[in-house]
């Protein structure tokens, strides 16, 4: 299946994915949605995320070809690509793609306005560069998951969203677009160090400000933002389901109040010594009816309050169907591209890419034509 790139403020870029799973296919999807052109380099019968292929919604909007980068010739057909590219990401543990001969110098020496992206836990240098690891230990580290969760009970794992994603995806596509306007504007690329910990760590920056002014202490369950307060949380609702409430504001705190139909809290916003009491009043109301029931009462309203949707239920929420936040492609219901541009548009214009599938249509279009040796 041929495929140009796409609508997107990176229409026109070049991007070099060498397979992995979680971060890195995710910051290059994202890439992707923007409109670059993303082709992956799959290994011959590479291990990638536990599903079938057509179902991993991080290879959308790329194109897929196959090397074997342990052949002879391998490391050779990732260089071509690399000379044509204007990033590359990798996810490696620190100087692997050195010894398969993709390092940066090799990159570097083929095309010197290369952006060189590489994604990992704990950083390309320090005591725990080559070791192995997973987004909650490199989250735990960074004393962000140790601020979630109930104070009697463990730190709440929150997916792998906040290490992986966050500190990780997101901050590998901030430093190659940084990088790349710098590699425009002065015809010299360079290497990204993205890590986990680093990007982690920098999402606490306000936390930390809180911390040192005494605003912030430093355990769970004991702060406005991490459930120790009564008006910042979650609260079972008659079905076992859950409503969210946000009411910090005085304002929202007063209509929040109101709808709950609750009295006489108006002062405990502010008095800690009354928060447990308050707790137990919004406690009472909100198992008193159904989470939709209290849907009802909230919509519209300024009491910053929301059900808790499901991954099923989220996409049909009235708001989210309204802006498209989730589409349907092939058959698989999905993020839509974000964030939303007014003179570039985005979109998903492909589903996962098939690993190798348009090996012949990059050798082509890319002008690569040793990708094609091999090919059945």
């Amino acid at each position: 299946m041929a495929t140009t790139p796409g609508p997107g403020p990176l229409s026109g870029v070049r991007v070099v994915e060498l397979a992995g799973i979680g971060p890195g296919p995710f910051a290059a999807m994202l890439l992707a949605d923007l409109g670059a052109d993303v082709v992956r380099v799959d290994r011959p019968g590479g291990a990638g995320l536990a599903i079938d292929p057509e179902f991993d919604v991080t290879n959308r909007n790329k194109r897929s070809v196959i090397v074997d980068l342990k052949a002879a010739d391998g490391p050779a057909r990732v260089l071509d690509l690399a000379a044509r590219a204007d990033v590359l990401i990798e996810g490696y543990r620190p100087e692997v793609a050195e010894r398969l001969g993709v390092g940066p110098e090799d990159c570097h020496a083929r095309n010197p306005k290369l952006v060189y992206g590489r994604m990992t836990g704990w950083g390309q240098e320090g005591p725990l560069a080559p070791r192995a690891g997973h987004d909650i230990a490199y989250i735990a580290l960074t004393g962000t998951l140790g601020m979630i969760g109930e104070p009697s009970r463990p730190p709440a794992v929150p997916a792998n969203l906040l290490g992986d994603y966050a500190g990780g995806s997101l901050y590998l596509v901030v430093g190659v677009l940084a990088a790349l306007h710098h590699a425009r504007a002065t015809g010299t690329g360079q290497v990204v160090d993205a890590a986990i910990v680093d990007g982690t760590a920098h999402l606490s920056a306000m936390i930390h400000g809180m911390l040192a002014a005494g605003g912030w202490q430093d355990r769970r369950g004991a702060n406005l933002l991490d459930g120790g307060c009564p008006y910042y949380g979650t609260y079972e609702t008659a079905d076992g389901k859950y409503m969210a409430v946000g009411a910090l504001e005085p304002q929202f705190f007063e209509e929040f109040l109101d709808l709950l139909g609750i009295e006489g809290y108006a002062d405990a916003r502010k008095d800690w010594s009354r928060w447990g009491e308050l707790r137990e009043a919004v406690v009472a109301r909100f198992t008193s009816r159904t989470r939709d029931e209290w849907a009802a009462v909230f919509e519209g309203s300024d009491a910053c309050v929301a059900p808790v949707l499901s991954l099923h239920e989220a996409p049909h929420h009235p708001h989210l169907a309204a802006r498209g936040t989730f589409t349907d492609h092939g058959g698989i219901t999905q993020p839509a591209p974000a964030p939303r541009f007014s003179a570039t548009p985005t979109q998903v214009r492909t589903g996962p890419a098939r690993p190798g599938a348009d090996t012949a249509d990059v050798a082509r279009d890319w002008d690569v034509p040793d990708l094609l040796k091999g090919l059945s």
